[in-house]
């Protein structure tokens, strides 16, 4: 079941819809949403206005704003159990005789710390509670397979040296939010890590403590006629530093590598002199979802033939349309189509774009990236000389210092490290600033080989832990999950794959998420805070 249909019906019903009717009165009582800042994104993906709305609910504020009081409305509270939520909360009821509001539902996302509880049942808020539940809600559904913690980060607590100590308490938080969503989907995993970072097995460690926890109030979670066992594996961003720098040529990850996409908004003009459009790129596109995991050439032929089978369709006149400006001319003309034709038009532009990108800069970085990444060159034939082949790319003035970074990297983990004077040389070669090589050498602290005195064969490791063992599957009946999460962040290209194994092995469904969502620019900035206090 799609993540963020499965939240938002738990929104709705448990939280929402919770206590609607508790003083007995019939119709529809009007009350405010709270929330904070994870709660708000919760609430934001999963649900639309509409739908709270028909509920009752009249408005939705940020527990940290000022706020006008209403106390003749019940409020509900959905928030994360931290201190300054849980302080917010009880400086709106400090004042018994001037509450801001009548009463409040109070719905924390995840399970209240003893201490934190035992704080707010002596404060006057408690007579003004008239519920009070945990939900196990802690992360947010960014696709139907794909969540995130929306901990950005949680990238630099897990890896920077100059964060140690503080290792354990971010590891703590996000096994509880992983938990969470065990929870929600029904699971109790068996739990599986790479184990050449330690973090993965104290982390499956905690995670294990939270599940049996749960498992504990809920004794049927992850049970059912004949199911089978889901898994958990957890992985380290160190596990593959390749993917999150390489060039991609399909749609979503492409987009989001070569365009200014900010918080999935994609801005475009649709012809000129016509006012900017902004678009959200999100599940709610049907075209998004089928185009979004394609090759952009595919993408590319697709939306034309889409847009005209569906003029073909309305029997519109002249639709022979060679262009986005063409387009344009016909939603001007049908206004009555303009919702569809306007999608059309998004995904027209959103490919032109890339492609524009492509054929205009990055085609030459494409190339040079899939040598490296295969060792072969595109008649199939060894390349002998690796460095010769990304010197031409560094001497270039127009490739951006930050492509030049990607190449050097990338190049450095296919040999597996290169001698400190080879390093230096590319750098000269790529005239980049000493805050960008940092970039490039901070990739040890993710137990990437960057300096070596002799160049060695990188070997792939098998090497896994499994925290508890799993009973072998005679058959499998219900389609077990595997829950993928990655320790710092995970890439396009990774999502994709999520999405695609689950298409192939019809016998499994794959969950995908991390800390936050990488583009190749955001995971170079990871790396290049690392050695930042």
């Amino acid at each position: 079941m799609a993540l963020k249909h499965l939240v938002g019906q738990k929104i709705l019903n448990e939280v929402i819809r919770s206590g609607s009717s508790a003083d007995g009165n019939h119709g529809t009582q009007w009350r405010i949403m709270i929330v904070d800042k994870l709660s708000l994104r919760m609430v934001s993906a999963c649900t639309k206005m509409h739908e709270i709305s028909a509920e009752g609910v009249t408005l939705v504020e940020d527990i940290k704003k000022k706020r006008e009081p209403l106390p003749s409305i019940e409020a509900i509270y959905l928030i994360t159990p931290s201190d300054e939520s849980i302080r917010l909360l009880m400086r709106d009821f400090e004042n018994l005789s001037k509450p801001m509001y009548k009463a409040a539902h109070v719905f924390f996302t995840e399970a209240i710390p003893d201490e934190l509880f035992d704080i707010l049942r002596k404060g006057s808020v408690v007579k003004f509670m008239k519920s009070c539940k945990e939900l196990s809600i802690a992360f947010i559904p960014y696709e139907a397979q794909v969540f995130t913690l929306d901990l950005p980060m949680n990238f630099q607590c897990a890896y920077s040296p100059a964060r140690a100590s503080g290792r354990r308490d971010n590891m703590e938080r996000i096994a509880e939010q992983i938990a969470t969503l065990c929870v929600t989907l029904g699971e109790y995993p068996s739990i599986r890590y790479r184990s050449e970072w330690y973090g993965n097995f104290e982390l499956a460690e905690i995670v294990q403590q939270k599940l049996d926890a749960y498992k504990k109030d809920e004794p049927t979670m992850g049970e059912g006629p004949e199911k089978a066992r889901s898994q958990l594996l957890i992985l380290d961003r160190g596990f593959d530093c390749v993917s999150p720098l390489l060039h991609e040529l399909t749609l979503q990850a492409m987009a989001y590598d070569l365009l200014p996409i900010v918080n999935d908004v994609y801005k475009y003009v649709p012809s000129q002199h016509a006012a900017g459009k902004e678009v959200l790129l999100d599940e709610n596109d049907e075209l998004w979802v089928e185009l979004r995991h394609q090759h952009i050439a595919v993408v590319s032929k697709k939306v034309p033939q889409y847009l005209k089978q569906f003029t073909e369709s309305k029997r519109m006149m002249g639709n022979d349309m060679q262009s986005v400006k063409d387009l344009s001319q016909m939603i001007k003309k049908m206004p009555q189509f303009q919702k569809q034709l306007s999608k059309y038009s998004t995904h027209l532009h959103l490919a032109e774009d890339c492609m524009n990108s492509y054929q205009s800069y990055v085609k030459k970085l494409y190339q040079v990236e899939q040598d490296l990444a295969t060792g072969i060159d595109a008649d199939g034939e060894k390349i002998t000389d690796l460095m010769r082949n990304i010197v031409p790319i560094l001497l270039d003035p127009d490739v951006s210092n930050l492509d030049k970074v990607r190449i050097i990297a990338l190049y450095v983990m296919i040999k597996n490290g290169i001698p400190e004077e080879n390093l230096r040389t590319l750098v000269r070669h790529a005239q980049i600033e000493e805050d960008e090589k940092d970039i490039i050498k901070n990739l040890t602290h993710l137990g990437i080989n960057v300096i070596t005195e002799v160049s060695v064969t990188r070997k792939s490791s098998a090497r896994y832990g499994n925290w508890r063992n799993n009973k072998p599957q005679t058959a499998v009946k219900n389609v077990p999950r595997l829950i993928v999460f990655v320790v710092g962040g995970c890439s396009y290209s990774e999502i994709r794959c999520a999405y695609e194994v689950t298409e192939a092995a019809q016998n499994w469904e794959v969950y995908i998420g991390s800390s936050h969502i990488l583009t190749p620019e955001t995971f170079m900035q990871d790396l290049g805070s690392l050695n930042k206090e």
